[in-house]
């Protein structure tokens, strides 16, 4: 008879593989550094060359110009790229080129003019530096400003009839001038930028609407915004193109001219799908221009047609 010890006889087990020594951790891939944005600069009517960094918007781009030379923001009329001039043409928008150099534009003599509007267009087109200061970005030949030899583009307007107007944006001013009764003089007060001695007799006016300078496709350019960092981006031939539209739409229907709104009416419209969304979509982005809706339908035809025309 079998005994219990016989029946419980020791099992025999499989022996186990050799577990593997843990791998050591991959090391984290390291964070992406962003490039330093480092751009010269020089006061326009003659300075040292000064180097900035670190802004977002116009107004710290301002206050960086500022430090560089030891002056107020406030002395600052605006900005152009490339040249020291006063060249409408080369003004610093939204956008700055990696390459690009910064000329800044300050205060010079203060002037004021007297005027009779004979006419309902005083033929001005009306820009500001995104800082407070609105100033003149063309002259229409023949109007009633083009007749008057004081007054010249890159001129700031400081007040209407005693009315300060810095802090006003350009479609404000625009408005106010629009509005100042037929048959009645008026007074502006105006700041013309300081200048060279080469620039002493310059006096630019257009009755055309020439190009605006603008970047070329695929350079790579440092986007300012109101609202939020400054990106750097490469606009592409439609966003170029439909923004020249936009601005030249801007001049005629409100007298003023603004690459930033432009791009950023353009943008708007990438979002979405039909002229009606885009009208709701510009109300609550950019509702205290009060577009009309005549406008928002030739600015959507507008983007429309520089989207077929490339493709």
């Amino acid at each position: 008879m079998e005994s219990a010890a016989a029946r419980e006889a020791p099992r025999t087990e499989t022996p186990r593989a050799p577990v593997p020594p843990p791998s050591p951790a991959e090391p984290p891939a390291a964070p992406r550094v962003r490039p330093r944005l480092v751009f010269r600069t020089q006061l326009a009517h003659g300075s040292p060359t000064g180097k900035i960094e670190g802004f977002t918007n116009v107004r710290e781009l301002y206050a960086k110009i500022a430090e560089a030379f030891g002056i107020a923001p406030t002395e600052i009329l605006f900005c152009t790229l490339n040249s020291h001039k006063v060249d409408m043409q080369k003004l610093l928008g939204g956008q700055i080129g990696l390459e690009d150099f910064i000329f800044a534009h300050v205060r010079g003599e203060t002037k004021e003019v007297e005027l009779t509007k004979t006419e309902d267009a005083l033929g001005l087109t009306i820009t500001d530096n995104g800082a407070g200061y609105a100033f003149i970005k063309r002259i229409k030949e023949g109007s009633i400003i083009n007749r008057v030899e004081a007054v010249c583009v890159g001129d700031s307007i400081e007040a209407i009839n005693d009315h300060s107007i810095v802090g006003c944006r350009h479609y404000e001013v625009a408005k106010m001038l629009r509005e100042l009764p037929k048959s009645q003089p008026f007074t502006l007060r105006l700041v013309q930028p300081r200048r060279a001695f080469d620039m002493i007799s310059q006096r630019s006016r257009s009755s055309k609407c020439p190009v605006e300078a603008r970047v070329a496709s695929g350079r790579e350019t440092l986007r300012l915004r109101s609202g939020g960092a400054a990106t750097v981006e490469a606009p592409s031939e439609f966003e170029e193109e439909a923004a020249r539209k936009v601005d030249d739409l801007l001049e005629s229907y409100m007298g003023i001219r603004d690459p930033e709104l432009a791009s950023t009416m353009v943008e708007t419209s990438k979002k979405t799908g039909s002229v009606q969304e885009f009208a709701r979509c510009l109300d609550s982005v950019l509702g205290e221009f009060a577009f009309p809706d005549e406008f928002v339908v030739e600015v959507w035809a507008a983007i429309g047609e520089a989207r077929e025309a490339c493709g």
